[in-house]
């Protein structure tokens, strides 16, 4: 028999109506801004299957922005996050579009930073409250947000996962889960750890000084 935690039976502490259309949207779109990097200008929201459908009955659009302006899903803001973007000159747009054969609740964050650089990242609202984001500038990536994470972009060649594991070793910090996505052996290769502990400014500085290492970026969890 599965065992049900308190979160199970009660749902996630929120604002609105919807654990997946509110709550999980919220999550997803503050997971989205942290993977940008802040200093957010812009941003399209690409809704698609029932988010597109209900988005603005269920307080999805709300959400959405409220998560951009780093804010959690029972922030008593989350209401007036419409009025606050704005007057932080943050514009956003809502587009109704089909992304495919993936899940209903799933939006398409393009975010726009002030120095111009655009980020794009697809997500899912899969129910009480929980997430997982699915791309990240179009590579396939696969984690939750519930646990520190370590995005790395980086050549496929052998030897990386072994160097980045190692040094997860020396620093006592345990994997949770590992998974490695590429499109083309020997070309690009996307990899993600979610973590059991903190992840220190002095492991990401080492995992950057690998060869062949591109770009690597961390998320901490989002509650």
């Amino acid at each position: 028999m599965k065992e049900y935690s308190v979160f199970d039976v009660i749902g996630p502490v929120m604002i609105g109506p919807s654990s997946s259309h509110t709550a999980g949207a919220a999550r997803l779109a503050k997971v989205a801004a942290s993977i940008a990097g802040g200093n957010i200008k812009e941003v399209k929201f690409l809704l698609h299957g029932s988010f597109a459908k209900t988005y603005k009955g269920h307080g999805t659009d709300k959400a959405l922005i409220a998560g951009i302006l780093n804010m959690d899903p029972w922030d008593e803001n989350l209401k007036n996050s419409f009025e606050i973007a704005d007057k932080m000159g943050i514009k956003y747009q809502f587009i109704e579009t089909d992304l495919g054969d993936i899940h209903p609740n799933t939006v398409k964050f393009i975010i726009t930073k002030k120095d111009g650089k655009v980020t794009e990242i697809i997500g899912s609202s899969i129910g009480g409250g929980n997430i997982v984001i699915t791309e990240l500038d179009g590579q396939s990536i696969e984690f939750t947000g519930n646990n520190p994470t370590i995005i790395t972009h980086h050549k496929d060649v052998p030897g990386i996962i072994s160097k980045i594991s190692t040094m997860m070793y020396s620093e006592d910090i345990n994997i949770a889960t590992m998974k490695v996505l590429r499109i083309v052996k020997g070309l690009e290769a996307t990899m993600t750890f979610e973590t059991d502990g903190q992840i220190s400014s002095t492991i990401i500085e080492k995992i950057k000084k690998i060869p062949h290492i591109k770009n690597v970026t961390v998320i901490n969890p989002i509650n």
